[in-house]
């Protein structure tokens, strides 16, 4: 109705006042580029939906099981090239994330509108019914035949180890070691605390040839993996 007001007036002062014109266009733009500037941030709901969208494969931003693929074949690529190179005494490893990357937690996030809930989310987590993320489980499976270890480093708390396993197993994975955030590790980013597991790893004689995560917290800092590779996570970030 401001909008509306606005243009009539300028109309009004075109054939009664010609000279008063300049003003009101000078007023319209001042409304107009307040307007615009508030609007910088994306609405919410428009947001929301390109995540479902993305989720779907029906919008033009891309298809999210695709983006995981892509870079799952890209991991096991590599692994079967690093392998075809192993010297004898080498001890290869892989480092897996769980959440949104090895589990799906989408049909919670769905549920929750994308929102942050964690008694919510550690409900879901009691289920032990997540999916796997079917390209990590190729990633897993690959690792096995080819002789590497797989590690999981997850930070969910060690008092979710229990039913976190066996929702891994009935998924179908391998691994030979699951590192879970000890109360007295609860207040470090998890940029330090995986990092600090990964230098556990190296310190048992192995050698990181993949790491995969769904934050780059996952895969930063010493020491690093000969190749990280990144899924795509646009729900949520994790520093």
């Amino acid at each position: 109705m401001q909008h509306r007001f606005l243009y009539l007036f300028a109309f009004i002062a075109v054939i009664a006042f010609p000279d008063a014109t300049l003003h009101a266009q000078n007023s319209a733009q001042s409304v107009f580029s307040t307007v615009s500037s508030a609007e910088r941030i994306p609405n919410f709901d428009m947001l929301v939906n390109e995540l479902k969208q993305y989720h779907e494969c029906t919008c033009a931003c891309g298809c999210y099981a695709h983006d995981l693929d892509v870079q799952a074949e890209r991991a096991i690529s590599f692994l079967r090239r690093r392998t075809a190179r192993r010297r004898a005494s080498e001890k290869l490893a892989v480092i897996l994330d769980i959440d949104e990357t090895s589990l799906s937690n989408y049909a919670e996030m769905l549920k929750q509108n994308y929102i942050w809930d964690g008694k919510a989310f550690d409900a879901w987590v009691n289920t032990a019914q997540a999916p796997a993320i079917p390209g990590t489980l190729r990633i897993d499976t690959e690792a096995k035949q080819l002789g590497v270890t797989v590690f999981f480093i997850t930070g969910r708390a060690e008092a979710e180890r229990a039913v976190t396993e066996r929702n891994l197993q009935a998924q179908g994975y391998e691994w030979k070691s699951l590192t879970m955030r000890a109360p007295s590790e609860t207040n470090e980013t998890a940029q330090v605390y995986k990092s600090a597991a990964r230098t556990r790893i190296v310190a048992q004689g192995y050698t990181i040839v993949l790491n995969v995560g769904d934050q780059w917290s996952d895969l930063k800092g010493k020491p690093e993996a000969e190749l990280s590779v990144k899924y795509p996570n646009p729900y949520y970030f994790i520093p």
